[in-house]
């Protein structure tokens, strides 16, 4: 499936709760509306926590502020979007997505990109979801990768070398779900920031981890040495200071899959 993720700021003058109420009551409802016209299959928005993510990054360093949330669209293809996108209908949806997300967001600080997803620790069914009552968080880690490789290079070495090593200490890490979700389709990408006005340069892609929170922090020494093999090895192909990593809860808007 092709996915659209949208890394959202909160628009100036606006807390983030005010931001996550509006986008969840006012333009959540939106956009479902238009779900049969813009055939997409799922729509989920996952709001930032209000934790402390200055902690996240650890032996990173400084990375950017944490987004306040992402919005995640997926169709069964990129020929289905096309399809559907290119309709009146899908020109209209478009024009009123636009429009509304001015009302909430600050755009041309927020970063879109569509992409696939590869997944690496995945029980089945896919059911797994950091709901807002549930103790399960999901942890997003958007990045771009060194300027001394191209993205083709640093999306085969995350999943070809870091994807085996996070895989197999899954369980150390208290890991529940863990999937890979890499940029693609860069002209689509380009057009829908240029039609919003964004400037923010977008990712190579971004990690996602669903963990539960009884399991973060653990101090083990299992749990040590799975962190430090992973920082260790992130350090080969991400830019650390041109990255961003915080936690979030997620509401399921629209699945038919």
């Amino acid at each position: 499936m092709l996915r659209l993720t949208f890394l959202l700021r909160r628009k100036k003058g606006m807390t983030r709760a005010e931001m996550q109420d509006y986008w969840l009551n006012v333009h959540g409802p939106l956009v479902v509306s238009h779900s049969a016209t813009a055939k997409f299959l799922r729509y989920v928005q996952v709001h930032t926590t209000s934790d402390d993510h200055s902690r996240l990054p650890g032996r990173r360093g400084e990375m950017e502020e944490p987004y306040d949330g992402v919005a995640e669209v997926w169709w069964e293809s990129k020929e289905a979007m096309l399809a559907a996108m290119r309709t009146d209908g899908g020109r209209e949806f478009d024009r009123a997505l636009v429009e509304d997300e001015l009302n909430f967001a600050d755009i041309e600080n927020s970063s879109a990109y569509y992409c696939y997803e590869y997944p690496q620790v995945n029980p089945t069914p896919e059911n797994i979801v950091a709901t807002e009552r549930s103790s399960l968080v999901k942890l997003y880690f958007s990045f771009r990768h060194l300027p001394s490789l191209s993205i083709d290079e640093a999306q085969w070495y995350w999943r070809t070398h870091h994807g085996p090593i996070i895989r197999r200490q899954a369980q150390s890490s208290g890991i529940l779900r863990y999937q890979q979700v890499h940029a693609d389709e860069h002209s689509f990408t380009a057009a829908v920031n240029r039609s919003r006005g964004s400037q923010v340069e977008p990712y190579t892609g971004h990690a996602e981890v669903w963990m539960d929170r009884s399991a973060m922090g653990n101090a083990i020494p299992e749990n040590r040495a799975a962190s430090r093999r992973a920082y260790e090895d992130e350090a080969n192909f991400i830019d650390f200071g041109r990255s961003v990593m915080f936690l979030a809860k997620e509401h399921v808007m629209v699945d038919h899959r």
